[in-house]
């Protein structure tokens, strides 16, 4: 049986639960469980990879490249404890995914990736899903 968006979320708390003394917190905010919910995960996936878009774990998105566990990206959100007028740099665009989960909790985000293709499509796949607070960039973050 394939895991399902709300068995994600489960996931993700049983996880925060587990780890509550490593993370100095027993869950994370709301706000970034109902934007876990709500960032359709599965549109981030390759399509061979659908069946696996809930679990709870990373998935190759190519070039070497993967779309981050469920977990790590809401411990990564809430750990930046945003707000919504915020803006966020992220750095690494990769498929998307976490650019749009900071997209819902935030005002503004701006977002690099170096991998091109990659890049390209996370744009595309942003702005057809009707992203439209984020501004892309194709270099190295490292350089600033």
């Amino acid at each position: 049986m394939k895991a399902t968006r709300e068995d994600m979320l489960h996931d993700i708390e049983i996880e925060a639960r587990y780890t509550r003394e490593l993370i100095g917190r027993e869950a994370f905010a709301a706000r970034v469980m109902q934007a876990m919910g709500e960032v359709p995960r599965e549109k981030f996936v390759p399509p061979n990879m659908l069946g696996a878009a809930f679990e709870n774990g990373p998935l190759p998105i190519g070039h070497g490249q993967t779309i981050s566990q469920p977990y790590i990206v809401a411990l990564m959100t809430d750990l930046l404890e945003t707000d919504a007028d915020h803006s966020i740099l992220e750095i690494g665009t990769g498929c998307g995914y976490q650019t749009a989960i900071l997209s819902v909790l935030c005002a503004r985000v701006y977002t690099v990736e170096v991998v091109r293709e990659l890049g390209a499509a996370a744009a595309a796949r942003l702005q057809s899903l009707g992203y439209r607070n984020i501004e892309f960039l194709i270099g190295n973050g490292y350089d600033g």
